[in-house]
C-alpha cells in the first residue's frame, strides 16, 4: 500500500478490465447491429424471391392451361368430324339401300308384267301418281267381332275426327284399323265395316278373307297395302287390345331413322308347340328341329314395326314367302338370311298397372301396355281407360314431340 498519493496495484487491474469491458461491449454492440440490419435485407429477399416464384407457377400454369385448352378444342374438332362423317356413311347407306329395294320393285313390276300377272298401266304422258310421304304408318289388326275394342281405342290413344287426319299432316301418323273381308263379300258383315268406316274414316280394306288362322296372310298383305299406300319411314302392327302411347312410340322409332334395314319389338324365343290342340301349335313343328327346341329370334306380336326397306322387301317377295301358323314367327322367318338390325326394346311390352304406372314415374314411360296372360290387356273394352289414365302420356304429348 502506497501513501501520499501513490498508485496501488489494485487499482491498475481494474483499468485493464474496464478497457477489455468496453471492448468486449463494443464488439457485442457491433454483432448485434449487424444482424439487425442483415434481417431486413433478408426478409426483402426472401419476399422478392418467392413473389418471382409464384410469377413463375402462375404463368407456368396459364401455359398449361392454353396446351390442354388448344388439345381439348383440337380433340373436339375430331371428335366432330369423324360423327359428321359416321352420320354421312349412314344416310349414303339407308340411300343406297332405298335405291336398290326401288330397283327391285321395278324389276319384280316388270317381270309380273311379262308373265301376264294384272299390273296397272299408266297412258302415255300421264304422271304416275306420288305415295304420300308419312313417318309411321300403323295398322291396327282388328276383326269383325271387335267393334266395341275399336270404340275402347278411339276414347283414349287414338286420334279421331279431324285429328286423325290433323296428325297426318302435322306428325306425319298414320293410323287405320286393318281388316279385310268376309267369306261373303258384300254381306252383313261387310256392309257394317262400311258404315263404321264412312262415320270414322279410319280402316284400310285389305284383299284378304278374315280367320284367325290367315293372321300370317294378312299381316304380309298389310305391309304390302300399306307400302303401296304411303311412302313412309316405318311400319308398325298392333292389336286392337293395346295401349299405345303414340309421342313416345314416335320418339323411340326416330332414335332409328338412318338405319336402312331395323326390325324393332320385344324380341323372344318361345317353345315350338307340336301337340294337337295346343292353341299356337306349329304343324310344321319338325322344321325347327328336335321336340322341345325353340322359335329363333323374333318380336312378339302385339306390337312391332320394321323399316322402309323391309316392308318394301315383304311387298316384292310376298308370293314366295312361306307362313308359318303364328304371325310373329312368320315376319321372323321372313328376315333370317337378310342383313337386319334387330332391336329388342322392352319399352314395347310394359305390363298394365302398376308396371307401366311404376315406370313412367321413375322416368322410363312405356310405348304400349298389354297383359302377357291374355296376349293383350285382359277385358280391354273395361280396363282401357283406367290403363289410358294411369300410364298414358297425356293427350298433347304426341303435338309437342319433336321427331
Amino acid at each position: 500500500m502506497v501513501w501520499g498519493g501513490r498508485h496501488t496495484r489494485g487499482g491498475g487491474a481494474s483499468s485493464k478490465w474496464l478497457i477489455l469491458l468496453c471492448i468486449a461491449s463494443f464488439c457485442l454492440g457491433m454483432l448485434v447491429t449487424n444482424r439487425t440490419w442483415i434481417v431486413p435485407d433478408s426478409r426483402e429477399e426472401t419476399e422478392a424471391y418467392a413473389e418471382k416464384e409464384h410469377k413463375e407457377q402462375h404463368l407456368q400454369l396459364v401455359n398449361d392451361c392454353e396446351k390442354k385448352n388448344k388439345t381439348n378444342v383440337q380433340a373436339k374438332d375430331i371428335l366432330s368430324q369423324v360423327s359428321k362423317t359416321h352420320d354421312a356413311i349412314k344416310i349414303l347407306d339407308k340411300t343406297i339401300s332405298t335405291l336398290e329395294m326401288e330397283l327391285a320393285a321395278a324389276r319384280a313390276a316388270q317381270a309380273s308384267s311379262l308373265n301376264g300377272s294384272p299390273v296397272l298401266i299408266k297412258p302415255v304422258g300421264e304422271k304416275t301418281e306420288e305415295r304420300p310421304k308419312a313417318f309411321i304408318v300403323i295398322g291396327i289388326n282388328t276383326a269383325f267381332s271387335s267393334r266395341k275394342r275399336r270404340y275402347s281405342l278411339r276414347e283414349t290413344w287414338m286420334p279421331q275426327g279431324e285429328k286423325i287426319h290433323q296428325i297426318e299432316k302435322e306428325k306425319g301418323i298414320v293410323i287405320r284399323f286393318v281388316i279385310g273381308h268376309s267369306a261373303t263379300p258384300g254381306g252383313i258383315l261387310d256392309r257394317a265395316i262400311d258404315a263404321e268406316d264412312a262415320q270414322h274414316r279410319d280402316f284400310m280394306r285389305l284383299n284378304h278373307i278374315e280367320g284367325y288362322h290367315e293372321l300370317s296372310a294378312k299381316t304380309l298383305i298389310y305391309f304390302a297395302t300399306a307400302v303401296a299406300k304411303w311412302d313412309a319411314d316405318f311400319y308398325v302392327k298392333v292389336d286392337d287390345d293395346i295401349h299405345v302411347n303414340l309421342g313416345i312410340l314416335g320418339t323411340t322409332l326416330a332414335r332409328h331413322r338412318a338405319k336402312p334395314r331395323v326390325y324393332i319389338g320385344c324380341m323372344k324365343s318361345g317353345p315350338v308347340l307340336a301337340q294337337k290342340g295346343a292353341k299356337y301349335r306349329e304343324p310344321e313343328y319338325w322344321k325347327f328341329g328336335e321336340e322341345g327346341n325353340k322359335y329363333f329370334r323374333h318380336a312378339t306380336g302385339q306390337l312391332y314395326a320394321i323399316s322402309k326397306d323391309l316392308a318394301t322387301y315383304i311387298s316384292i317377295n310376298q308370293k314366295i314367302l312361306h307362313r308359318y301358323a303364328n304371325e310373329d314367327v312368320s315376319l321372323g322367318s321372313w328376315f333370317i338370311g337378310l342383313d337386319v338390325e334387330h332391336i329388342d326394346d322392352r319399352s314395347l311390352c310394359c305390363g298394365t298397372p302398376p308396371d307401366c304406372e311404376w315406370k313412367a314415374q321413375a322416368g322410363n314411360p312405356c310405348v304400349a301396355s298389354f297383359d302377357w296372360s291374355c296376349s293383350g290387356i285382359c277385358k280391354s273394352i273395361e280396363r282401357m281407360k283406367d290403363v289410358h289414365q294411369r300410364c298414358g302420356e297425356g293427350d298433347g304429348a304426341v303435338w309437342s314431340a319433336v321427331f
